[in-house]
């Protein structure tokens, strides 16, 4: 169980909406619940959702920091579907799409075919689970914990890819909300916490990855003047300042 826990790493710290955070807290509760009754067939059925919203969360931040690609991987599917991945307004909206197609977006941030195909197998281990077809797969703690290990090192591995489509959302964050004058708020906090963290979705482990980031390159690329460069600086210290891991 305390294993298992650790795909919170990989979820969002804050939703959009109350119901998707409501979504995601009865998923973990079911997960928790049927893991305690030794019912891990259907523990394992809620942990396979979570992890899908772990990739739709990826796929949407690839559809936000890079709409072109993201559009050309909408290519291949039928003209509707088209369209309304596109115009998507939550990353819930990608369930319309049967899940192992959805990887294939993945592709995007340089999974290739052979991992996506792996993925892929856990989701035809959750169909199995997920038909009366007189079998149970998970009857045991062992066999469960086994599978969950398996998906946990996939999270991992879809999270290292999506490195760069992380770093990009910040990098665009910097470079759109460094002026207190025209940006959504004017304290740095603020703006942080609800257009970075909270309108990327993003999880611990993207904070992570953008601790990393040097804003150097950013304000030499995009010639912004001397103030302006002063101005990302501050916000990306801002930034360190209210997410670097704090001394005990």
């Amino acid at each position: 169980m305390e294993d298992a826990l650790e795909l919170h790493v990989y979820l969002p710290l804050s939703y959009k909406t109350k119901t998707e955070e409501e979504y995601i807290a009865f998923l973990w509760d079911a997960f928790r619940t049927n893991y305690t009754h030794g019912k891990y067939q259907f523990a394992f059925l809620a942990y396979h959702m979570l992890t899908m919203s772990f990739v739709y969360f990826i796929i949407w931040q690839i559809r936000h920091s890079a709409p072109d690609d993201f559009a050309k991987g909408t290519i291949g599917f039928k003209n509707d579907l088209e369209k309304d991945l596109i115009s998507a307004t939550s990353p819930f909206s990608f369930s319309i799409v049967n899940e192992s197609d959805i990887l294939r977006f993945l592709k995007l941030i340089q999974c290739d075919s052979s991992k996506i195909g792996s993925y892929a197998s856990l989701v035809r281990d959750r169909n199995k689970t997920a038909h009366a077809n007189g079998n149970v797969f998970y009857a045991d703690q062992v066999s469960v914990d086994k599978k969950i290990r398996e998906v946990l090192r996939v999270a991992e591995e879809i999270q290292a890819h999506s490195k760069e489509v992380t770093l990009r959302c910040y990098e665009n964050f910097l470079a759109t909300s460094y002026d207190e004058d025209s940006r959504e708020y004017v304290d740095a906090a603020d703006q942080i916490r609800e257009v970075l963290i909270h309108g990327n979705y993003f999880s611990q482990k993207d904070i992570e990855f953008c601790l990393e980031y040097d804003p150097s390159p950013l304000m030499r690329r995009e010639s912004f003047d001397a103030d302006a460069m002063v101005a990302i600086k501050n916000l990306h210290d801002r930034f360190l300042q209210e997410y670097q891991p704090k001394d005990d």
